[in-house]
Protein backbone atom coordinates (compact mmCIF):
# COMPACT_ATOMS: atom_id res chain seq x y z
CA UNK A 1 0.00 0.00 0.00
CA UNK A 2 1.37 3.45 -0.90
CA UNK A 3 2.12 6.16 1.64
CA UNK A 4 -0.65 8.26 0.15
CA UNK A 5 -3.21 5.49 0.59
CA UNK A 6 -2.09 4.87 4.18
CA UNK A 7 -2.40 8.55 4.98
CA UNK A 8 -5.92 8.62 3.52
CA UNK A 9 -7.30 6.11 6.03
CA UNK A 10 -5.56 7.41 9.16
CA UNK A 11 -8.01 8.96 11.64
CA UNK A 12 -7.17 11.12 14.63
CA UNK A 13 -9.56 11.92 17.45
CA UNK A 14 -13.16 10.90 17.88
CA UNK A 15 -15.40 9.95 14.98
CA UNK A 16 -17.84 12.68 13.91
CA UNK A 17 -21.11 12.23 15.79
CA UNK A 18 -23.45 15.15 16.58
CA UNK A 19 -22.60 17.20 13.50
CA UNK A 20 -24.54 19.81 11.47
CA UNK A 21 -24.56 17.32 8.60
CA UNK A 22 -26.19 14.62 10.74
CA UNK A 23 -28.71 17.18 12.00
CA UNK A 24 -29.71 18.45 8.54
CA UNK A 25 -29.85 14.98 6.95
CA UNK A 26 -31.81 13.71 9.96
CA UNK A 27 -34.35 16.51 9.61
CA UNK A 28 -34.78 15.82 5.90
CA UNK A 29 -35.15 12.07 6.33
CA UNK A 30 -37.41 12.59 9.34
CA UNK A 31 -39.83 14.67 7.26
CA UNK A 32 -39.79 12.06 4.49
CA UNK A 33 -40.41 9.18 6.90
CA UNK A 34 -43.08 11.03 8.91
CA UNK A 35 -45.02 11.79 5.72
CA UNK A 36 -44.72 8.20 4.50
CA UNK A 37 -45.47 6.35 7.73
CA UNK A 38 -48.12 8.85 8.82
CA UNK A 39 -49.97 8.34 5.54
CA UNK A 40 -49.64 4.55 5.80
CA UNK A 41 -50.89 4.47 9.41
CA UNK A 42 -54.14 6.20 8.39
CA UNK A 43 -54.77 3.35 5.96
CA UNK A 44 -53.54 0.35 7.95
CA UNK A 45 -54.26 1.43 11.53
CA UNK A 46 -50.78 0.79 12.90
CA UNK A 47 -47.44 2.55 12.67
CA UNK A 48 -44.09 1.26 11.45
CA UNK A 49 -40.84 1.97 13.27
CA UNK A 50 -38.79 4.53 11.33
CA UNK A 51 -35.32 3.99 12.82
CA UNK A 52 -34.32 1.16 10.46
CA UNK A 53 -35.59 3.09 7.45
CA UNK A 54 -33.63 6.18 8.57
CA UNK A 55 -30.46 4.15 9.06
CA UNK A 56 -30.68 2.63 5.57
CA UNK A 57 -31.35 5.97 3.88
CA UNK A 58 -28.67 7.58 6.05
CA UNK A 59 -26.07 5.22 4.67
CA UNK A 60 -27.19 6.02 1.15
CA UNK A 61 -26.74 9.76 1.75
CA UNK A 62 -23.94 10.05 4.31
CA UNK A 63 -21.72 7.26 3.01
CA UNK A 64 -22.92 6.72 -0.55
CA UNK A 65 -23.27 10.36 -1.67
CA UNK A 66 -21.12 12.30 0.80
CA UNK A 67 -18.39 9.77 1.57
CA UNK A 68 -18.84 10.07 5.35
CA UNK A 69 -18.13 6.74 7.07
CA UNK A 70 -18.80 7.45 10.76
CA UNK A 71 -21.22 4.88 12.20
CA UNK A 72 -22.00 7.06 15.22
CA UNK A 73 -22.79 10.02 12.96
CA UNK A 74 -25.31 7.90 11.07
CA UNK A 75 -26.65 6.77 14.42
CA UNK A 76 -27.30 10.43 15.31
CA UNK A 77 -28.91 10.88 11.89
CA UNK A 78 -31.34 8.02 12.49
CA UNK A 79 -31.98 9.22 16.07
CA UNK A 80 -33.03 12.64 14.75
CA UNK A 81 -35.07 11.20 11.86
CA UNK A 82 -36.95 8.74 14.07
CA UNK A 83 -37.57 11.52 16.62
CA UNK A 84 -39.24 13.60 13.90
CA UNK A 85 -41.28 10.53 12.96
CA UNK A 86 -42.13 9.96 16.64
CA UNK A 87 -44.94 12.50 16.29
CA UNK A 88 -46.45 10.42 13.48
CA UNK A 89 -47.81 7.52 15.53
CA UNK A 90 -48.70 9.77 18.46
CA UNK A 91 -50.75 12.21 16.41
CA UNK A 92 -52.22 9.76 13.87
CA UNK A 93 -53.64 7.68 16.74
CA UNK A 94 -55.36 10.68 18.35
CA UNK A 95 -55.85 13.85 16.26
CA UNK A 96 -57.99 12.22 13.49
CA UNK A 97 -60.67 11.61 16.14
CA UNK A 98 -61.35 15.36 16.15
CA UNK A 99 -62.10 15.33 12.42
CA UNK A 100 -64.16 12.14 12.65
CA UNK A 101 -66.26 13.72 15.42
CA UNK A 102 -66.70 16.89 13.36
CA UNK A 103 -64.71 19.07 15.78
CA UNK A 104 -62.61 20.87 13.18
CA UNK A 105 -62.66 24.34 14.74
CA UNK A 106 -59.79 23.63 17.14
CA UNK A 107 -56.57 25.64 16.95
CA UNK A 108 -53.92 23.80 14.93
CA UNK A 109 -51.26 26.08 16.43
CA UNK A 110 -52.26 25.11 19.98
CA UNK A 111 -52.30 21.44 18.97
CA UNK A 112 -48.76 21.73 17.60
CA UNK A 113 -47.50 23.38 20.79
CA UNK A 114 -49.31 20.78 22.90
CA UNK A 115 -47.66 17.87 21.08
CA UNK A 116 -44.25 19.55 21.18
CA UNK A 117 -44.65 19.98 24.94
CA UNK A 118 -45.70 16.34 25.23
CA UNK A 119 -42.69 15.18 23.24
CA UNK A 120 -40.31 17.14 25.48
CA UNK A 121 -41.95 15.69 28.59
CA UNK A 122 -41.70 12.13 27.28
CA UNK A 123 -38.01 12.52 26.46
CA UNK A 124 -37.12 14.24 29.74
CA UNK A 125 -38.95 11.68 31.86
CA UNK A 126 -37.34 8.64 30.22
CA UNK A 127 -33.69 9.78 30.12
CA UNK A 128 -32.95 9.09 33.83
CA UNK A 129 -33.94 5.44 33.28
CA UNK A 130 -31.40 4.76 30.53
CA UNK A 131 -28.72 3.27 32.77
CA UNK A 132 -31.16 1.07 34.65
CA UNK A 133 -33.00 -0.30 31.61
CA UNK A 134 -30.08 -0.59 29.18
CA UNK A 135 -26.82 -0.74 31.15
CA UNK A 136 -28.01 -2.80 34.13
CA UNK A 137 -31.20 -4.65 33.23
CA UNK A 138 -29.91 -5.11 29.65
CA UNK A 139 -33.40 -5.10 28.12
CA UNK A 140 -33.30 -6.49 24.59
CA UNK A 141 -35.05 -3.78 22.52
CA UNK A 142 -35.15 -5.93 19.35
CA UNK A 143 -35.81 -2.91 17.13
CA UNK A 144 -32.72 -1.16 18.49
CA UNK A 145 -30.62 -4.27 17.93
CA UNK A 146 -31.82 -4.47 14.31
CA UNK A 147 -30.74 -0.88 13.64
CA UNK A 148 -27.36 -1.49 15.28
CA UNK A 149 -26.85 -4.46 12.96
CA UNK A 150 -27.42 -2.20 9.94
CA UNK A 151 -25.04 0.45 11.27
CA UNK A 152 -22.31 -2.14 11.78
CA UNK A 153 -22.60 -3.28 8.15
CA UNK A 154 -21.69 -0.22 6.05
CA UNK A 155 -21.54 -2.06 2.73
CA UNK A 156 -24.85 -3.81 3.35
CA UNK A 157 -26.35 -0.49 4.40
CA UNK A 158 -25.59 1.13 1.03
CA UNK A 159 -26.99 -1.86 -0.88
CA UNK A 160 -30.17 -1.68 1.18
CA UNK A 161 -30.48 2.00 0.27
CA UNK A 162 -30.40 1.10 -3.43
CA UNK A 163 -33.09 -1.55 -2.95
CA UNK A 164 -35.20 0.93 -1.00
CA UNK A 165 -34.92 3.62 -3.67
CA UNK A 166 -35.76 1.08 -6.36
CA UNK A 167 -38.87 0.01 -4.49
CA UNK A 168 -39.85 3.64 -3.97
CA UNK A 169 -39.54 4.39 -7.70
CA UNK A 170 -41.63 1.35 -8.67
CA UNK A 171 -44.34 2.13 -6.11
CA UNK A 172 -44.47 5.80 -7.08
CA UNK A 173 -44.91 4.95 -10.79
CA UNK A 174 -47.61 2.36 -10.12
CA UNK A 175 -49.56 4.63 -7.77
CA UNK A 176 -49.26 7.61 -10.12
CA UNK A 177 -50.72 5.55 -12.97
CA UNK A 178 -53.42 4.14 -10.66
CA UNK A 179 -54.49 7.61 -9.45
CA UNK A 180 -54.29 9.16 -12.90
CA UNK A 181 -56.51 6.46 -14.42
CA UNK A 182 -58.84 6.33 -11.42
CA UNK A 183 -58.21 2.60 -10.95
CA UNK A 184 -57.73 2.06 -7.22
CA UNK A 185 -59.60 -1.26 -6.93
CA UNK A 186 -59.79 -4.45 -8.97
CA UNK A 187 -63.02 -6.44 -8.70
CA UNK A 188 -61.72 -9.96 -9.24
CA UNK A 189 -64.71 -11.37 -7.37
CA UNK A 190 -67.16 -10.16 -10.01
CA UNK A 191 -65.01 -11.66 -12.79
CA UNK A 192 -64.89 -15.14 -11.27
CA UNK A 193 -68.50 -15.11 -10.05
CA UNK A 194 -67.82 -14.76 -6.32
CA UNK A 195 -70.90 -13.93 -4.17
CA UNK A 196 -71.15 -10.20 -3.43
CA UNK A 197 -71.08 -10.73 0.35
CA UNK A 198 -67.60 -12.30 0.07
CA UNK A 199 -66.32 -8.94 -1.23
CA UNK A 200 -63.69 -10.05 -3.76
CA UNK A 201 -62.41 -6.53 -4.50
CA UNK A 202 -58.63 -6.00 -4.30
CA UNK A 203 -57.00 -2.69 -3.35
CA UNK A 204 -54.36 -1.63 -5.92
CA UNK A 205 -51.61 -0.63 -3.47
CA UNK A 206 -47.94 -1.57 -3.31
CA UNK A 207 -47.77 0.33 0.01
CA UNK A 208 -50.12 -2.23 1.55
CA UNK A 209 -48.12 -5.06 -0.02
CA UNK A 210 -44.85 -3.62 1.35
CA UNK A 211 -46.20 -3.10 4.87
CA UNK A 212 -47.38 -6.72 4.93
CA UNK A 213 -44.00 -7.98 3.73
CA UNK A 214 -42.20 -6.07 6.49
CA UNK A 215 -44.60 -7.31 9.17
CA UNK A 216 -44.20 -10.94 8.02
CA UNK A 217 -45.68 -13.39 10.51
CA UNK A 218 -46.65 -10.48 12.73
CA UNK A 219 -49.39 -9.48 10.28
CA UNK A 220 -50.89 -12.95 9.95
CA UNK A 221 -53.55 -12.38 12.61
CA UNK A 222 -54.57 -9.12 10.91
CA UNK A 223 -55.36 -11.14 7.79
CA UNK A 224 -57.23 -13.76 9.83
CA UNK A 225 -59.64 -11.11 11.14
CA UNK A 226 -60.61 -10.01 7.63
CA UNK A 227 -61.00 -13.48 6.18
CA UNK A 228 -63.05 -14.68 9.16
CA UNK A 229 -65.38 -11.71 8.64
CA UNK A 230 -66.08 -12.02 4.92
CA UNK A 231 -65.22 -15.56 3.96
CA UNK A 232 -66.52 -17.42 7.03
CA UNK A 233 -69.07 -15.32 8.95
CA UNK A 234 -70.67 -13.72 5.87
CA UNK A 235 -71.33 -17.10 4.12
CA UNK A 236 -72.75 -18.49 7.36
CA UNK A 237 -75.11 -15.52 7.66
CA UNK A 238 -76.07 -15.89 3.98
CA UNK A 239 -76.87 -19.59 4.42
CA UNK A 240 -79.05 -18.91 7.48
CA UNK A 241 -80.97 -16.05 5.87
CA UNK A 242 -79.68 -13.37 8.25
CA UNK A 243 -78.38 -11.02 5.56
CA UNK A 244 -80.77 -8.31 4.27
CA UNK A 245 -82.52 -8.67 0.92
CA UNK A 246 -81.56 -6.54 -2.12
CA UNK A 247 -84.74 -4.45 -1.64
CA UNK A 248 -83.75 -3.53 1.91
CA UNK A 249 -80.21 -2.65 0.81
CA UNK A 250 -81.50 -0.50 -2.04
CA UNK A 251 -83.81 1.39 0.32
CA UNK A 252 -80.85 2.05 2.63
CA UNK A 253 -78.62 3.10 -0.28
CA UNK A 254 -76.04 0.39 0.47
CA UNK A 255 -74.60 -2.60 -1.30
CA UNK A 256 -73.89 -5.84 0.56
CA UNK A 257 -70.16 -5.20 1.28
CA UNK A 258 -70.99 -1.71 2.65
CA UNK A 259 -73.73 -3.14 4.86
CA UNK A 260 -71.48 -5.83 6.30
CA UNK A 261 -68.64 -3.42 7.01
CA UNK A 262 -70.57 -0.41 8.29
CA UNK A 263 -73.36 -2.12 10.20
CA UNK A 264 -71.60 -5.18 11.57
CA UNK A 265 -67.88 -5.78 11.20
CA UNK A 266 -66.65 -2.21 11.76
CA UNK A 267 -68.37 -1.65 15.15
CA UNK A 268 -67.32 -5.11 16.32
CA UNK A 269 -63.77 -4.34 15.14
CA UNK A 270 -63.71 -1.05 17.06
CA UNK A 271 -64.77 -2.90 20.19
CA UNK A 272 -62.00 -5.44 19.62
CA UNK A 273 -59.44 -2.65 19.25
CA UNK A 274 -60.49 -1.18 22.59
CA UNK A 275 -60.82 -4.49 24.44
CA UNK A 276 -57.56 -5.88 23.05
CA UNK A 277 -55.62 -2.73 23.88
CA UNK A 278 -56.93 -2.57 27.45
CA UNK A 279 -56.21 -6.27 28.04
CA UNK A 280 -52.68 -5.54 26.84
CA UNK A 281 -52.37 -3.05 29.70
CA UNK A 282 -53.59 -5.66 32.18
CA UNK A 283 -51.08 -8.19 30.89
CA UNK A 284 -48.34 -5.56 31.24
CA UNK A 285 -48.85 -5.31 35.02
CA UNK A 286 -45.69 -7.35 35.82
CA UNK A 287 -43.76 -4.98 33.58
CA UNK A 288 -45.37 -2.04 35.37
CA UNK A 289 -44.04 -3.33 38.69
CA UNK A 290 -40.63 -3.85 37.10
CA UNK A 291 -40.74 -0.30 35.75
CA UNK A 292 -41.50 1.07 39.22
CA UNK A 293 -38.50 -0.81 40.60
CA UNK A 294 -36.42 0.63 37.75
CA UNK A 295 -37.44 4.14 38.75
CA UNK A 296 -36.47 3.46 42.36
CA UNK A 297 -33.12 1.97 41.36
CA UNK A 298 -32.48 4.83 38.95
CA UNK A 299 -32.86 7.37 41.71
CA UNK A 300 -30.30 5.57 43.87
CA UNK A 301 -27.78 5.36 41.02
CA UNK A 302 -27.70 9.16 40.56
CA UNK A 303 -27.44 8.78 36.82
CA UNK A 304 -27.62 12.53 36.25
CA UNK A 305 -24.12 12.91 37.69
CA UNK A 306 -22.65 10.72 35.02
CA UNK A 307 -20.61 12.48 32.35
CA UNK A 308 -22.32 10.59 29.54
CA UNK A 309 -25.83 11.80 30.49
CA UNK A 310 -27.54 15.16 30.21
CA UNK A 311 -27.42 17.13 33.51
CA UNK A 312 -30.42 16.23 35.65
CA UNK A 313 -31.13 19.92 36.30
CA UNK A 314 -31.75 20.49 32.61
CA UNK A 315 -34.22 17.60 32.64
CA UNK A 316 -36.04 19.14 35.60
CA UNK A 317 -36.27 22.43 33.72
CA UNK A 318 -37.59 20.61 30.64
CA UNK A 319 -40.24 18.78 32.69
CA UNK A 320 -41.39 21.90 34.56
CA UNK A 321 -41.40 24.06 31.44
CA UNK A 322 -43.33 21.51 29.38
CA UNK A 323 -45.85 20.92 32.19
CA UNK A 324 -46.48 24.67 32.47
CA UNK A 325 -46.93 24.88 28.70
CA UNK A 326 -49.40 21.99 28.90
CA UNK A 327 -51.37 23.90 31.57
CA UNK A 328 -51.48 27.06 29.45
CA UNK A 329 -52.58 25.02 26.43
CA UNK A 330 -55.35 23.29 28.39
CA UNK A 331 -56.46 26.65 29.80
CA UNK A 332 -56.75 28.29 26.39
CA UNK A 333 -58.05 25.25 24.50
CA UNK A 334 -61.63 26.42 25.04
CA UNK A 335 -63.37 29.40 26.66
CA UNK A 336 -65.20 27.02 29.01
CA UNK A 337 -61.98 25.78 30.63
CA UNK A 338 -61.43 27.14 34.16
CA UNK A 339 -58.01 27.36 35.74
CA UNK A 340 -58.68 24.51 38.20
CA UNK A 341 -59.89 22.09 35.52
CA UNK A 342 -56.99 23.15 33.27
CA UNK A 343 -54.53 22.58 36.12
CA UNK A 344 -55.99 19.12 36.79
CA UNK A 345 -55.70 18.20 33.10
CA UNK A 346 -52.08 19.37 32.96
CA UNK A 347 -51.06 17.61 36.19
CA UNK A 348 -52.78 14.32 35.41
CA UNK A 349 -51.59 14.48 31.80
CA UNK A 350 -48.01 15.01 32.99
CA UNK A 351 -48.30 12.19 35.53
CA UNK A 352 -49.71 9.81 32.91
CA UNK A 353 -46.95 10.72 30.47
CA UNK A 354 -44.38 9.78 33.11
CA UNK A 355 -45.97 6.48 34.15
CA UNK A 356 -47.08 5.36 30.67
CA UNK A 357 -43.76 6.30 29.08
CA UNK A 358 -41.89 4.06 31.50
CA UNK A 359 -44.36 1.20 31.08
CA UNK A 360 -44.22 1.34 27.30
CA UNK A 361 -40.43 1.51 27.28
CA UNK A 362 -40.32 -1.58 29.46
CA UNK A 363 -42.83 -3.39 27.23
CA UNK A 364 -41.05 -2.62 23.97
CA UNK A 365 -37.69 -3.39 25.56
CA UNK A 366 -38.77 -6.90 26.46
CA UNK A 367 -41.25 -7.82 23.72
CA UNK A 368 -40.86 -5.25 20.88
CA UNK A 369 -44.62 -4.63 21.27
CA UNK A 370 -46.03 -1.36 22.58
CA UNK A 371 -49.68 -0.99 23.76
CA UNK A 372 -49.63 2.69 22.77
CA UNK A 373 -53.25 2.74 21.62
CA UNK A 374 -54.47 1.32 24.94
CA UNK A 375 -52.49 3.88 26.91
CA UNK A 376 -53.97 6.64 24.74
CA UNK A 377 -57.51 5.37 25.31
CA UNK A 378 -56.97 5.42 29.06
CA UNK A 379 -55.44 8.91 28.96
CA UNK A 380 -58.32 10.39 26.95
CA UNK A 381 -60.87 8.65 29.18
CA UNK A 382 -59.34 10.30 32.26
CA UNK A 383 -59.27 13.68 30.52
CA UNK A 384 -62.89 13.38 29.29
CA UNK A 385 -64.00 12.68 32.87
CA UNK A 386 -62.14 15.79 34.06
CA UNK A 387 -63.77 17.80 31.26
CA UNK A 388 -67.29 16.65 32.22
CA UNK A 389 -69.56 19.61 32.88
CA UNK A 390 -68.45 21.49 29.79
CA UNK A 391 -70.24 21.28 26.45
CA UNK A 392 -69.49 18.17 24.38
CA UNK A 393 -67.50 20.20 21.85
CA UNK A 394 -65.33 21.85 24.51
CA UNK A 395 -64.79 18.55 26.35
CA UNK A 396 -63.74 16.74 23.17
CA UNK A 397 -61.35 19.42 21.95
CA UNK A 398 -59.64 20.02 25.31
CA UNK A 399 -59.27 16.32 26.18
CA UNK A 400 -57.89 15.43 22.74
CA UNK A 401 -55.44 18.33 22.83
CA UNK A 402 -53.90 17.07 26.05
CA UNK A 403 -54.46 13.44 24.98
CA UNK A 404 -52.52 13.96 21.75
CA UNK A 405 -49.69 15.51 23.78
CA UNK A 406 -49.63 12.44 26.01
CA UNK A 407 -49.66 10.10 23.00
CA UNK A 408 -46.71 11.90 21.36
CA UNK A 409 -44.86 11.84 24.69
CA UNK A 410 -45.25 8.08 24.99
CA UNK A 411 -44.16 7.58 21.39
CA UNK A 412 -41.05 9.75 21.91
CA UNK A 413 -40.12 7.93 25.12
CA UNK A 414 -40.17 4.48 23.49
CA UNK A 415 -38.40 5.76 20.38
CA UNK A 416 -35.57 7.29 22.42
CA UNK A 417 -35.01 4.16 24.47
CA UNK A 418 -34.75 2.03 21.32
CA UNK A 419 -32.30 4.52 19.81
CA UNK A 420 -30.26 4.58 23.03
CA UNK A 421 -30.06 0.79 22.85
CA UNK A 422 -28.69 1.12 19.32
CA UNK A 423 -26.20 3.71 20.54
CA UNK A 424 -25.14 1.43 23.38
CA UNK A 425 -24.33 -1.34 20.87
CA UNK A 426 -22.38 0.88 18.44
CA UNK A 427 -20.46 2.89 21.05
CA UNK A 428 -22.34 6.20 20.72
CA UNK A 429 -22.54 8.93 23.34
CA UNK A 430 -25.90 8.80 25.20
CA UNK A 431 -25.68 12.51 25.97
CA UNK A 432 -25.35 13.42 22.29
CA UNK A 433 -28.24 11.14 21.36
CA UNK A 434 -30.39 12.75 24.04
CA UNK A 435 -29.53 16.22 22.73
CA UNK A 436 -30.36 15.04 19.21
CA UNK A 437 -33.77 13.74 20.32
CA UNK A 438 -34.62 17.06 22.00
CA UNK A 439 -33.44 18.97 18.92
CA UNK A 440 -35.94 17.12 16.71
CA UNK A 441 -39.00 17.05 19.01
CA UNK A 442 -40.33 20.35 17.60
CA UNK A 443 -40.35 19.42 13.90
CA UNK A 444 -42.52 16.28 13.82
CA UNK A 445 -45.74 17.88 15.15
CA UNK A 446 -45.53 20.67 12.56
CA UNK A 447 -45.05 18.23 9.68
CA UNK A 448 -47.72 15.77 10.83
CA UNK A 449 -50.29 18.49 11.59
CA UNK A 450 -49.85 19.89 8.09
CA UNK A 451 -50.15 16.38 6.64
CA UNK A 452 -53.38 15.72 8.57
CA UNK A 453 -55.04 18.85 7.20
CA UNK A 454 -53.90 18.14 3.65
CA UNK A 455 -55.17 14.55 3.70
CA UNK A 456 -58.45 15.45 5.40
CA UNK A 457 -59.20 18.22 2.91
CA UNK A 458 -58.38 15.92 -0.02
CA UNK A 459 -59.84 12.57 1.07
CA UNK A 460 -61.55 12.96 4.45
CA UNK A 461 -60.26 11.23 7.61
CA UNK A 462 -62.40 8.25 8.54
CA UNK A 463 -63.40 7.70 4.90
CA UNK A 464 -62.94 4.45 3.01
CA UNK A 465 -59.85 5.99 1.38
CA UNK A 466 -58.30 6.88 4.76
CA UNK A 467 -60.14 4.81 7.40
CA UNK A 468 -57.94 5.96 10.35
CA UNK A 469 -58.88 2.91 12.49
CA UNK A 470 -57.25 4.10 15.71
CA UNK A 471 -58.92 7.50 15.39
CA UNK A 472 -62.26 5.80 14.76
CA UNK A 473 -61.85 3.67 17.87
CA UNK A 474 -60.98 6.71 19.97
CA UNK A 475 -63.90 8.71 18.52
CA UNK A 476 -66.32 5.86 19.23
CA UNK A 477 -65.12 5.58 22.81
CA UNK A 478 -65.59 9.33 23.32
CA UNK A 479 -69.11 9.15 21.87
CA UNK A 480 -69.90 6.31 24.25
CA UNK A 481 -68.63 8.25 27.28
CA UNK A 482 -70.59 11.37 26.28
CA UNK A 483 -73.74 9.32 25.71
CA UNK A 484 -73.88 9.46 21.93
CA UNK A 485 -75.86 7.18 19.66
CA UNK A 486 -73.46 4.28 19.24
CA UNK A 487 -74.01 0.52 18.78
CA UNK A 488 -73.10 -0.29 22.36
CA UNK A 489 -73.93 -4.00 22.17
CA UNK A 490 -71.62 -4.54 19.20
CA UNK A 491 -68.84 -2.57 20.90
CA UNK A 492 -69.21 -4.60 24.09
CA UNK A 493 -69.24 -7.89 22.18
CA UNK A 494 -66.17 -6.85 20.23
CA UNK A 495 -64.40 -5.63 23.37
CA UNK A 496 -64.99 -8.97 25.07
CA UNK A 497 -63.70 -10.89 22.07
CA UNK A 498 -60.66 -8.61 21.72
CA UNK A 499 -59.85 -8.96 25.42
CA UNK A 500 -60.09 -12.76 25.25
CA UNK A 501 -57.80 -12.89 22.22
CA UNK A 502 -55.21 -10.65 23.86
CA UNK A 503 -55.45 -12.71 27.05
CA UNK A 504 -53.86 -15.61 25.13
CA UNK A 505 -50.53 -13.89 25.69
CA UNK A 506 -49.81 -13.25 22.00
CA UNK A 507 -48.75 -9.60 21.92
CA UNK A 508 -51.48 -7.40 20.43
CA UNK A 509 -53.56 -10.33 19.12
CA UNK A 510 -56.93 -8.74 19.91
CA UNK A 511 -55.87 -5.47 18.28
CA UNK A 512 -54.56 -7.16 15.12
CA UNK A 513 -57.65 -9.34 14.60
CA UNK A 514 -59.82 -6.31 15.38
CA UNK A 515 -58.08 -4.34 12.64
CA UNK A 516 -58.93 -7.15 10.23
CA UNK A 517 -62.61 -6.83 11.20
CA UNK A 518 -62.56 -3.03 11.01
CA UNK A 519 -60.67 -2.24 7.80
CA UNK A 520 -62.21 -2.50 4.31
CA UNK A 521 -61.65 -6.05 3.07
CA UNK A 522 -59.98 -4.87 -0.15
CA UNK A 523 -57.06 -3.67 1.99
CA UNK A 524 -56.90 -7.01 3.83
CA UNK A 525 -56.85 -8.96 0.54
CA UNK A 526 -53.91 -6.97 -0.84
CA UNK A 527 -52.15 -7.16 2.51
CA UNK A 528 -52.45 -10.95 2.41
CA UNK A 529 -50.43 -11.02 -0.83
CA UNK A 530 -47.52 -9.27 0.87
CA UNK A 531 -47.64 -11.70 3.78
CA UNK A 532 -47.71 -14.73 1.49
CA UNK A 533 -44.82 -13.36 -0.55
CA UNK A 534 -42.79 -12.90 2.66
CA UNK A 535 -43.44 -16.52 3.61
CA UNK A 536 -42.40 -17.57 0.10
CA UNK A 537 -39.11 -15.63 0.09
CA UNK A 538 -38.25 -16.81 3.61
CA UNK A 539 -38.77 -20.39 2.47
CA UNK A 540 -37.29 -20.24 -1.05
CA UNK A 541 -34.63 -17.52 -0.80
CA UNK A 542 -33.87 -17.71 2.91
CA UNK A 543 -34.52 -15.29 5.77
CA UNK A 544 -31.25 -13.50 5.16
CA UNK A 545 -32.35 -12.60 1.62
CA UNK A 546 -35.65 -11.28 2.97
CA UNK A 547 -33.91 -9.13 5.56
CA UNK A 548 -31.10 -7.86 3.33
CA UNK A 549 -33.06 -7.28 0.10
CA UNK A 550 -36.78 -7.86 0.57
CA UNK A 551 -37.45 -5.63 3.58
CA UNK A 552 -35.56 -2.56 2.26
CA UNK A 553 -37.38 -2.85 -1.09
CA UNK A 554 -40.70 -3.23 0.76
CA UNK A 555 -39.92 -0.12 2.80
CA UNK A 556 -39.41 1.69 -0.50
CA UNK A 557 -42.86 0.59 -1.65
CA UNK A 558 -44.31 2.41 1.37
CA UNK A 559 -42.30 5.58 0.77
CA UNK A 560 -43.01 5.82 -2.98
CA UNK A 561 -46.78 5.38 -2.79
CA UNK A 562 -47.13 7.58 0.29
CA UNK A 563 -45.29 10.50 -1.31
CA UNK A 564 -47.35 10.24 -4.51
CA UNK A 565 -50.54 10.00 -2.42
CA UNK A 566 -49.62 13.15 -0.50
CA UNK A 567 -48.70 14.87 -3.77
CA UNK A 568 -52.11 14.05 -5.27
CA UNK A 569 -53.79 15.32 -2.09
CA UNK A 570 -52.02 18.67 -2.46
CA UNK A 571 -52.97 18.76 -6.15
CA UNK A 572 -56.65 18.10 -5.35
CA UNK A 573 -56.68 20.93 -2.80
CA UNK A 574 -55.06 23.40 -5.20
CA UNK A 575 -57.42 22.33 -7.97
CA UNK A 576 -60.40 22.83 -5.66
CA UNK A 577 -59.22 26.34 -4.78
CA UNK A 578 -58.83 27.33 -8.43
Amino acid sequence: MSATAEKAIVRRGAYPELTPTALIVGYGLGILIALSIGYASLILGFSIEGSELAAILGFGILRGLMGRSSIVENNINQTIASAVNGASAGMMFSVPALFILGQTDFSAVIMVFATIAGGILGIAFIIPLRKQMIDFERLTYPGGVAVATILKSPGAGIKKAYYLLGGAALSAIVHFISKSMGVEDFNLGAIIGMPEYMNGIWYVSLLTFGAAYIAGKGGLFFIVGGFVSYWILAPIMASTGILPTPDILAAAGQDMPDYLRLELFRPVGIGMLIGGALMGIVLALPLILSAIRSMQQSGKLKTGASLDEMPIKLLYIAVIGAAILLFVIALYSTSEMGWFRGLMMALLGTLWIWVAGVILSECIGRTNWSPLSGMTLIAVTILIIIASGMSDSAAIISSLLVGAAACVAMSQATDLMMDLKTGYLVGASPKKQQIAQFSAAWLGPIVVMALIFVLHNAYGLGSERLPAPQGQALASMIQGILGGDVPVQKYIAGAGLGAMLSATGVGGLGVLVGLGFYLPFNIVLTYSLGTLFRFFTDWKMGKEWSEQMGIPAAAGLIVGEALVGVGFAIYFIIQGMA
